[in-house]
């Protein structure tokens, strides 16, 4: 049995996993996840001005604040579908816990179900707000603020289609993890 040093682990051993354990995989990403990307890029750039341009000359640029609003909640939108592909956003398992198996799916496979509903009815008055914003500017920079509203709705679009997905795969596996935490809660 070797003992790690008094300084620090033993060099030999691996600190957290194999190098494929940790290898990046671009498939692991969709194509909202580069967009989130490059919006995040682009609002750190923008408050990163606006900081510079405050703090440090002493004369901030008047669009920075209004652009790094409209950027953030793009972020927000478009990133959101990130999060529903990978079935993070959160869960509320208490009853799942005390419910039998088929009961849980059930109200799992319901929640699927208002979850795609409630999404696809959002990206329609989405898109129909951002129609009826096209008129309306931007208070800094001429550009009509449907932009945003339709940033916004096709953030609803994805949340719609990726819901779909997890949905078709809760419903070929018949489990989801809602399910998985009412057969876990049972064996503990």
């Amino acid at each position: 049995m070797s003992h790690a040093p008094a300084g620090g682990p033993d060099l030999g051993e691996p600190m957290i996993g194999t190098a494929d354990e940790n290898d990046v995989r671009l498939s692991d990403y969709g194509p909202e996840d580069w967009v989130a990307f490059v919006l995040f890029w682009g609002l750190a750039i923008v408050v990163f001005l606006q900081f510079f341009t405050r703090y440090v000359l002493n004369d901030s640029l008047a669009w920075t604040e209004e652009i790094a609003r409209y950027l953030l909640i793009c972020v927000t939108f478009i990133g959101a579908g990130m999060a529903a592909r990978k079935n993070t956003h959160i869960h509320v398992e208490f009853f799942y816990v005390y419910l039998g198996p088929r009961l849980a799916f059930a109200l799992s496979t319901a929640v699927d179900v208002v979850r795609i509903l409630f999404f696809a009815y959002a990206a329609w008055l989405g898109w129909k707000v951002a129609n009826v914003m096209q008129y309306q500017r931007m208070v800094v920079i001429d550009w009509p603020m449907s932009i945003v509203f339709g940033i916004g709705a096709a953030g609803f679009a994805i949340l719609t289609l990726r819901s779909i997905q997890i949905a078709i795969r809760h419903w070929r596996t018949g489990e989801s993890a809602l399910t998985r935490v009412h057969t876990e809660g049972r064996h503990q």
